[in-house]
């Protein structure tokens, strides 16, 4: 008769004798999986954006599956870790553009809701379009490289390497030219309400 005594004393051997290296990647991403997403929503707050960062790591995990078995513990987590960053970075664009619009997001999940009501107030509507042209203004404003990178990186919401791709420069020039534009944008927009 099985008590399941055995099962309980196994993984406590197993993490006695120190941490036991997964067979696969498969192996290795579900068990992870739901550490990782305990970590990601406590960071974010928010469920979808949660799944989301641990989905896209997992993802780019795939990348380094050649490597030995031991190092995709400390991959993952370094990959999780810019994947919370870039969230929290885009996250925080949203809300500043949004609040400039007068809009709070805060409880607002779907993006559909977020676009004007077409029986809303003609000020309220005005303002909006007042606000999105201060914005396109200060965005033309910009020197090309620091435009192209702002509207990449924060308003596409692709990361630093997509975006460096797509700019065919480097990672450490795409975080230069996004800070300037937001450095930038702050001082042009910042007295227009």
């Amino acid at each position: 008769m099985h008590d399941g005594s055995a099962d309980l004393a196994e993984p406590a051997a197993a993490s006695a004798a120190g941490s036991v290296v997964p067979a696969t990647l498969d192996d290795f991403l579900a068990g992870i999986e739901r550490r990782a997403f305990r970590l990601a929503e406590l960071a974010l707050g928010h469920r979808e954006d949660a799944l989301d960062c641990v989905q896209e790591a997992m993802i780019k995990l795939v990348q380094y599956r050649h490597r030995p078995a031991g190092e995709w513990s400390p991959l993952f987590w370094s990959i999780l870790r810019r994947q919370l960053t870039d969230r929290h970075r885009r996250n925080a664009v949203r809300r500043r553009v949004m609040s400039f619009l007068g809009r709070d997001d805060q409880d607002r999940e779907d993006p559909l809701e977020m676009l004007p009501d077409p029986f809303e107030d003609p000020a309220r509507r005005h303002a909006d379009s007042a606000a999105w042209l201060a914005l396109g203004r200060a965005l033309r404003a910009l020197p090309r490289r620091q435009r192209e990178c702002f509207l990449l990186r924060e308003l596409q919401g692709l990361n630093v390497a997509e975006t460096a791709a797509a700019m065919g420069c480097s990672d450490g020039s795409v975080k230069t030219h996004l800070s300037r534009a937001m450095s930038a944008l702050r001082d042009h927009l910042e007295d227009w309400r």
